[in-house]
């Protein structure tokens, strides 16, 4: 049978509607995608050919768009997009098949993910895939039809079916080096903001994939399932010194929980030190407050990490307990993983949630008050947004509390009601995001003293005031935007959010049979 070789566009949306205009667009996350890169490394392994349209660093231009389809001349174009994005991915579907019927258009990411059904409902895409598209895309791209490839919704006619999750990849050594040389490097020097990289260029790297936790806010089981599987600490150290051959200059580890093996974490660390690569890396995801140890903390230090970020959530205890960190997560342990890591000379950046489901207006002040308290180098707050995929969500659908199903005010800086909460009114919580920011970062001595120390420290200090400048003057929240190709024509599915929420959104709830159970 002759070998047939497809010309891939891979397309990932714009992100200005999420992080432009507003306090958070100056630590807009401009790096390559991973996902895309992953997906573009197994099809290149068959030998297919592979190109990235990224246009997560400028506004939304379907012209742009159209330019590189006509360009590429596409078999096959994939779409990732986060929630804040699919209206994108809807009109991009429209655009491709205004175009041609013959291209074969299809979607993934977190939302599609999370609802498959809906998302081909929506928009014009030939097939959405679920759960990790490594080896399920590869196949669509080698010709294979969907009815035959696992963890993927498809068309059939008028009807829509499922072919089944795919078991996750128990070895995740098998897979081919993500495909960074994709991107082109000196782009994201450019447009990456200085306060989230030390020496761009900077990409993503993950080490492990999965999490065994059930935060009620959080998505990340749709695509990694529930369990965690790692990478040997060997393959981690060889994809660093790949990277950094490429030209880039730095790395963050997207992994959910990279610290909760300290044992792996702390062989990984060592083996990035036993490769000689000298690479400075940030741990954005995967601190687990509860496993910090300063040990783990000197060894990541002595590996290149230069920065820990904890994913506090919330100052109250009740609060931790009642979202799903299960009481391990505490505000004493949060606080002391702080004078850890700081011990060790790595800078530590906190998230903190506002609106989160068991939130009242007194639990959000505690909040705010113990943000301001820990030594931080670094905060962000945020709205806690009942996403697609979630507990959150799913209960809200159940309780009626969705007021709007517009994708694009699906962010966490949005301005929008989007559900009833059940202890607060959205206005409450938007006054709390304008006081956090200024009890936390600007009304707060001492934090503005760290950051002075550690520009002066680190010569980035002119940095600091150019963005700190930017953050005052930027509203704490933004109505996004977007002018596209035919949203008139998009399908009218998309014009349906006025039913009552459980009429629209039946299948909700996480598929339990996407779990990884190793043998």
């Amino acid at each position: 049978m002759e070998e047939i070789v497809s010309k891939i566009l891979l397309i990932n949306p714009s992100y200005m509607g999420s992080y432009g205009g507003n306090k958070m667009s100056v630590v807009n996350p401009i790096f390559p995608t991973l996902s895309l890169a992953t997906i573009g490394a197994t099809a290149r392994q068959r030998g297919h050919e592979v190109k990235i349209l990224d246009l997560s660093m400028k506004p939304y231009d379907h012209q742009e768009v159209r330019s590189e389809i006509q360009k590429v001349k596409p078999d096959l174009v994939g779409i990732t997009a986060l929630t804040p994005c699919v209206n994108q991915m809807i009109d991009i579907s429209v655009l491709i098949k205004d175009l041609s019927q013959d291209i074969r258009v299809v979607g993934g990411g977190p939302h599609a993910s999370s609802l498959p059904l809906e998302t081909m409902k929506q928009t014009l895409l030939d097939a959405v895939f679920v759960g990790e598209g490594d080896y399920s895309f590869a196949d669509a791209c080698d010709g294979a039809a969907f009815k035959d490839i696992q963890g993927v919704y498809y068309r059939d006619f008028e009807e829509i079916k499922f072919t089944g999750w795919r078991t996750p990849i128990a070895n995740l050594d098998e897979l081919p080096f993500p495909a960074w040389d994709l991107y082109d490097a000196k782009m994201y020097k450019k447009y990456i903001s200085r306060l989230l990289v030390k020496e761009p260029p900077m990409t993503t790297i993950e080490f492990s994939r999965g999490c065994v936790f059930k935060c009620d806010y959080c998505a990340s089981k749709m695509t990694m399932a529930l369990g965690y599987r790692k990478k040997s600490p060997e393959r981690c150290a060889e994809e660093v010194k790949y990277l950094y051959e490429l030209g880039f200059r730095e790395f963050m580890v997207a992994d959910d929980i990279f610290t909760s093996d300290e044992k792996w974490a702390v062989s990984v660390c060592e083996a990035i030190i036993d490769s000689g690569v000298k690479v400075p890396w940030a741990c954005t995801n995967g601190i687990r407050v509860e496993s910090a140890d300063e040990r783990l903390f000197a060894t990541m230090k002595k590996a290149g990490c230069y920065r820990v970020s904890f994913g506090f959530e919330s100052g109250n205890d009740e609060v931790l307990k009642e979202f799903g960190k299960g009481g391990r997560a505490t505000i004493e342990k949060g606080a002391a993983a702080v004078r850890m890591a700081n011990k060790a000379k790595v800078e530590t950046n906190g998230f903190f949630m506002l609106g989160l489901s068991c939130d009242t207006e007194e639990t959000m002040m505690e909040t705010i008050e113990f943000a301001r308290s820990l030594p931080l180098q670094m905060l962000k707050f945020s709205i806690t947004i009942a996403f697609p995929g979630t507990k959150m969500f799913n209960d809200y659908v159940k309780k009626g509390l969705i007021r709007s199903y517009n994708w694009d005010d699906y962010h966490i800086y949005t301005g929008v009601s989007l559900f009833a909460h059940e202890n607060l009114d959205f206005e409450t919580i938007q006054r709390c995001m304008k006081y956090a920011y200024r009890r936390a970062i600007i009304l707060n001595p001492s934090f503005i003293v760290r950051r002075f120390i550690r520009g002066i420290r680190t010569g980035e200090f002119f940095w600091d005031l150019v963005y700190f400048f930017k953050f005052v003057l930027a509203p704490t929240t933004n109505k996004a935007a977007q002018p596209y190709y035919a949203q008139s024509r998009w399908p009218e599915w998309c014009f349906e959010e006025q039913q009552p929420a459980p009429s629209i959104y039946q299948k909700v709830g996480s598929e339990k049979d996407h779990v990884y159970s190793p043998d």
